[in-house]
């Protein structure tokens, strides 16, 4: 038999496919009874049915399963696959499932497993001489599981999609509320989203992705996928309960201080920068759900002066932080601080010498490598700083002064430029 016969053979729709002398459609117009002993093999033979509810079974998924089983037997009378528009039911089913969240792997396994009895019960019958019309049925059904499988795929996932953006519209608008200090029980319930007696307020850092420098990549497609990624990262390490309001530079994470629930710690930070492919930076304070507001205000402090002391990417805290901080509350003390390095102004060479001698931990030789002099320029260069400061960078008070004075010089020109 050739292929041209077969398709000949599909497209006759005049004629009912027939199979051991009776329309191969016979034996499924019985719906009430042949769904009926589908269901009752998918509660007894298939473990993943044996989850649902006994209601659904007896209710939507026989319901379904008659629906299907007319498809099937119009099919063969009229030698032609159900259109889309006949499939309607079947994706609105799949998007009920996505939302009561039946795994899809259940929902395709008994839609294979029923068309496979279905199968079964069409050909039963069948003869030597019946091959071409066996042929023809074999396709027919393929055809049909293809397109079922098509339409409840696509319906499931546009579904999934649906829920996960109004939960991550619900968790914005929590998020936005308690950052504000509008936080209430009424707001939580409206979202679905319970809150917590007291969060880790974290403020983050996401730098650019290598793919957006790159001129063949469009920048906002690769930063969009960036930051993709880490929110369904966040999803998974988190369990959907951390509340976050990100940018593709950065923002804020409200996650749950609770029983059971995951802490941002540096080891859960290394799977979110894993995940966005760019190395993250965390400044996090925990605080009482009232006190959700001064937190994020305090974390993001934290994280500025991790970007002006030019540390590397991680997770930090007040404690990693405090000496910093400090200095950023002002008084005669700080801003005296902050004046100790104004001789070298006209200097830049001597200011240079002293990042590269303190950033390699006062080693002479590798400061000289690095600035590409010679190591007796930089002694000689160390000298003018303590002639012109009275800085000694020879002794261990001097390098604790020139790293302090160093520090409160950057904060201080930082708060200056961002006024």
């Amino acid at each position: 038999m050739t292929f041209s016969t077969l398709d000949l053979s599909i497209n006759t729709p005049d004629t009912a496919l027939e199979i051991g002398g009776q329309p191969a459609s016979v034996p499924l117009q019985n719906t009430d009874r042949v769904a009926s002993r589908m269901v009752g093999y998918f509660a007894t033979c298939m473990a993943p049915c044996r989850t649902l509810p006994g209601e659904q079974l007896r209710g939507d998924v026989t319901k379904l399963t008659r629906s299907c089983l007319a498809l099937a037997a119009e099919m063969f009378d009229k030698r032609a696959v159900p259109d889309d528009e006949q499939l309607n039911e079947v994706r609105e089913a799949a998007a009920q499932w996505a939302r009561e969240a039946v795994p899809l792997g259940t929902i395709l396994r008994a839609y294979h497993e029923g068309l496979r009895i279905a199968f079964g019960l069409v050909t039963a019958r069948a003869k030597a001489d019946d091959i071409d019309e066996l042929l023809v049925a074999t396709d027919l059904m393929l055809e049909l599981l293809e397109a079922i499988t098509a339409a409840v795929s696509d319906a499931y996932v546009d579904e999934q999609h649906l829920v996960a953006r109004e939960h991550q519209t619900a968790a914005q608008t929590l998020a936005s509320a308690l950052l504000s200090g509008r936080g209430s029980s009424a707001l939580a319930r409206q979202a679905g989203i319970p809150i917590a007696a007291s969060y880790q307020v974290v403020a983050l850092s996401i730098p650019e992705h290598p793919d957006e420098r790159d001129a063949r990549v469009d920048t906002q497609v690769a930063a969009r996928r960036k930051l993709r990624r880490l929110q369904s990262e966040l999803a998974t390490v988190f369990d959907a309960r951390a509340l976050a309001l990100l940018s593709t530079k950065g923002g804020t994470l409200l996650t749950p201080v609770d029983e059971g629930s995951v802490m941002l710690t540096v080891e859960v930070l290394g799977l979110l920068t894993e995940a966005a492919g760019v190395p993250l930076t965390a400044t996090l304070v925990i605080g009482d759900t009232d006190q959700i507001p001064e937190a994020a205000d305090q974390a993001h402090e934290l994280l500025n002066l991790v970007r002006v002391g030019g540390r590397a990417p991680g997770l930090y805290q007040m404690a990693d932080l405090a000496v910093e901080y400090q200095l950023t509350r002002g008084g005669p003390a700080t801003r005296r601080i902050a004046t100790i390095l104004e001789p070298l102004d006209a200097h830049p060479e001597l200011f240079d010498t002293m990042r590269a001698y303190l950033g390699n931990d006062m080693n002479r030789q590798l400061t000289a490598k690095q600035l590409y002099v010679h190591p007796n320029t930089v002694d000689y260069r160390l000298r003018r700083i303590s002639q012109l400061t009275t800085i000694d960078l020879a002794t261990s008070a001097g390098i604790s002064q020139a790293a302090i004075a160093l520090l409160a010089r950057d904060l201080d020109r930082s708060v200056a430029r961002r006024l």
